[in-house]
């Protein structure tokens, strides 16, 4: 009969592979054990206990939890939210603005000074009872989520009349249908920066224009046959954008809720870089590039207040 020496039996150690973890074929992760095997055939009558390896528990635990949560995303849940939210506030300009300049108006004198009227340069506009800044342009630097709604029923109008966009700064959605229209018994050569829209618009007519980019800040609108003509446009994927009325109020509704929105902010004198709007705001983490950062809830109207313009952000 064959004899056994305790030198002849074998200690060894298996490197347990995640995927057996996953199916269960050990017991439990928290056992991490090295097992002793004895020689095929070889018994001494006793029985070798399992061994802890408490180095190889820690590490096959870490390497399992940090894959597991890799897969199913556990590290973004909870980044974005649920609902809908409006963002509200006010520019004011902290100051007394300069009388608005006269434009060199040299040709079309009939239609472009009708009267004998002057076309004053509309760059800075303050309403002279409340202080507000019109033509301030707000809008989300991108958007998690984006609130579906209805088609419009008519094409936005962007017009031009007595040789002067009515609108000085327009906001459209990419893909939205605009009727670039002259109002003007004399024509216009209508063109949009930075997008294919460079056409000729004969009296009294219109021509749509759909965008198909966005715009990274507010992009210049200019007449080629009125060079003092001058306007500016922005559009956005999402339509997540305001533009500052008369009385320097601005509000976006429908904006994604439960998340932290990074917005920008733009004014056509604005001396921060690509006439960004930088202020002293610190609550609302406002930076010199003229961005801000706003949780907004579901179903809550945030209004971030007043927000005063110094005359040296706007050159003077």
């Amino acid at each position: 009969m064959p004899t056994c020496s305790r030198n002849k039996r074998s200690a060894w150690t298996a490197d347990v592979p995640l995927a057996a973890l996953r199916r269960g074929l050990l017991p439990s992760l928290g056992l991490g054990l090295i097992f002793v095997a004895v020689g095929s055939g070889c018994s001494d009558g006793r029985v070798r206990q399992p061994v802890v390896d408490g180095g190889a528990v820690e590490k096959l635990r870490t390497e399992l939890v940090s894959s597991t949560a890799a897969a199913e995303g556990g590290e973004d849940e909870g980044a974005t939210g649920i609902g809908w939210g409006t963002l509200k506030g006010r520019f004011v300009f902290a100051g007394t603005p300069a009388d608005a300049k006269a434009l060199s108006v040299d040709k079309d004198t009939e239609v472009c000074s009708k009267d004998g009227g002057k076309l004053l340069d509309r760059s800075l506009l303050v309403d002279s009872s409340t202080k507000g800044l019109a033509n301030v342009v707000v809008f989300v630097r991108k958007s998690s989520r984006v609130k579906e709604s209805a088609p419009a029923d008519a094409p936005l109008v962007f017009d031009q009349k007595q040789c002067e966009f009515i609108t000085p700064v327009f906001a459209a959605r990419v893909g939205q249908e605009i009727d670039v229209h002259n109002s003007d018994p004399v024509g216009h050569n209508t063109n949009i920066s930075g997008t294919s829209f460079n056409q000729l618009i004969p009296a009294g007519n219109g021509t749509l224009f759909k965008p198909a980019a966005e715009t990274a800040m507010p992009t210049a609108v200019t007449c080629n046959i009125h060079p003092w003509m001058k306007a500016y446009i922005v559009f956005r994927k999402d339509g997540y954008v305001g533009v500052s009325a008369a009385d320097g109020s601005f509000t976006i509704p429908d904006l994604p809720a439960g998340e932290l929105l990074e917005f920008q902010v733009w004014h056509e004198r604005s001396t921060g870089p690509n006439q960004a709007l930088g202020l002293a705001r610190p609550d609302l983490n406002w930076t010199p590039k003229g961005r801000f950062q706003v949780k907004i809830e579901a179903d809550e109207v945030k209004d971030i207040g007043t927000l005063e313009v110094p005359a040296a952000a706007l050159g003077g």
